[in-house]
């Protein structure tokens, strides 16, 4: 017989705590604001133990007092949008998990920010491993599929800009060899279609990205596979390219992820 979980006792809790929370909750359910007796009157509590918390959570900036009425203060707004952020990473991560599994490769979420690439989010497993990051990804842009793909998406001398900040080097055989080169490709690439690198970041590695736009940032969905299963990246990039169309209005992805 399954024993129920232990319910913490009543002298291990906090109750000026748990007053605490029970008044935010209560200033939570009024929009415009609500005077100490009210709040009393609907937690249970007597006005002096009210008046006392409400005096403090607003020392602490988690209400504020306005003409005898209380609002949430910026602290508990702080947390809500720290827990608003926490659901939207984690939907982004529950997403690319159900991709990995789906097509049968690792699935990875890049963005370009404050003229970075950076790597959000990464779904591998034990059997479809991601790529090692054995040279920094934010360096050699020119050299993988996902920073090809949100390099294509800048204008010209956002490219530019990177480009100086992290000049083109060869770090395999199959490496572009120079920005002029890099430069001339991304302008053949055609807007919003996917990008593929063979080995020029890792041998032994092909790769695709799915270009996002959201507003003037630049986002991508990216794949890989191992070079002898290179036959699979069409389709598999042609999966993921169907599955982001159809998911990126429900999962609207945070860019600020």
């Amino acid at each position: 017989m399954t024993e129920s979980p232990a319910q913490p006792h009543s002298a291990t809790l906090i109750s000026s705590v748990q007053r605490a929370m029970r008044l935010l909750e209560s200033v939570a359910e009024h929009e415009h604001g609500a005077p100490a007796k009210q709040l009393a009157r609907e937690t249970g509590l007597a006005l002096p133990t009210a008046y006392h918390l409400l005096r403090t959570l607003v020392f602490e900036g988690y209400l504020r007092r306005e003409k005898g009425l209380f609002f949430l203060g910026e602290a508990a707004v702080r947390l809500g949008s720290s827990g608003a952020q926490q659901k939207r990473r984690s939907m982004v991560a529950d997403t690319l998990a159900c991709w990995r599994d789906a097509i049968g490769v690792p699935v990875y979420y890049a963005m370009y920010r404050d003229g970075e690439i950076e790597v959000m989010c990464v779904s591998d497993s034990p059997g479809n491993p991601a790529v090692e990051e054995w040279a920094d990804f934010r360096e050699t842009g020119h050299a993988h599929a996902i920073g090809q793909c949100l390099l294509a998406q800048l204008d010209d001398d956002a490219r530019r800009d990177h480009l100086d900040r992290y000049p083109v080097q060869s770090i395999t055989p199959y490496t572009v060899r120079d920005s002029h080169s890099l430069l001339r490709r991304l302008e053949r690439m055609p807007r919003m279609e996917p990008v593929t690198e063979r080995q020029e970041y890792a041998l032994g590695t092909v790769c695709a990205a799915i270009p996002i736009t959201v507003g003037n940032t630049a986002a991508t969905m990216a794949i890989s596979l191992p070079a002898h299963q290179a036959d699979r990246l069409p389709a598999a990039t042609r999966q993921l390219q169907s599955a982001v169309g159809r998911l990126l209005g429900s999962l609207a992805i945070s860019i600020s992820i």
